[in-house]
């Protein structure tokens, strides 16, 4: 529940392209986000299976993490914070706003969720308290945690619908404060 509904730069990310470009790049943007989840989640599993979970609570390496992805957010957060957002009517959305490649859009996702420290943390906590309950096996683990990606993923998907349904509501001004 908390991944599907988190309010971090992933859920801005989402709703910024679902507006701006429409369903199809936020869809990608979506399934990005959802691969740097897939891909955190089998390191996390694979860390604690062959336990090195010392490592993970390690306050260096949490600091570490730590920097290193403010330092990359905040370069993420600094590059928007200097785009002025314009809304452009329906006609002229498919000529000014010309979307990113496919394969942009999703390395995109996947870079943002992936440098969010948050997310490691969240994996963490998730991954080592699920482990204990289900008598920890690795392929029990993966099959949970695949069907948690795949709502992940459907919750995703339901946001950018959603933003691109809203986008003929929203003014310049209104565009400008969510991107702040």
């Amino acid at each position: 529940v908390l991944l599907t509904f988190s309010f971090g730069p992933g859920f801005f990310a989402l709703i910024n392209t679902g507006i701006k470009y429409g369903y199809k790049p936020g869809s990608l943007l979506a399934l990005g986000i959802v691969l740097s989840d897939l891909f955190l989640c089998i390191v996390i599993c694979l860390i604690v299976h062959f336990g090195a979970i010392s490592l993970l609570h390690s306050e260096k390496a949490q600091t570490f993490s730590a920097i290193i992805g403010g330092t990359i957010l905040v370069a993420f957060g600094a590059f928007f914070f200097r785009k002025h957002t314009t809304t452009k009517t329906e006609e002229t959305i498919a000529v000014d706003y010309q979307a990113p490649h496919p394969l942009l859009m999703i390395l995109k996702g996947f870079l943002i969720n992936r440098f969010n420290p948050t997310v490691w943390f969240l994996w963490l906590g998730n991954v080592t308290a699920i482990s204990k309950s289900l008598d920890y096996s690795l392929v029990k683990m993966l099959l949970f945690f695949s069907l948690v990606l795949c709502a992940t993923l459907a919750v995703e998907l339901t946001k950018v619908y959603l933003a691109d349904k809203i986008k003929k509501f929203l003014t310049d001004r209104l565009m400008t404060a969510i991107n702040y």
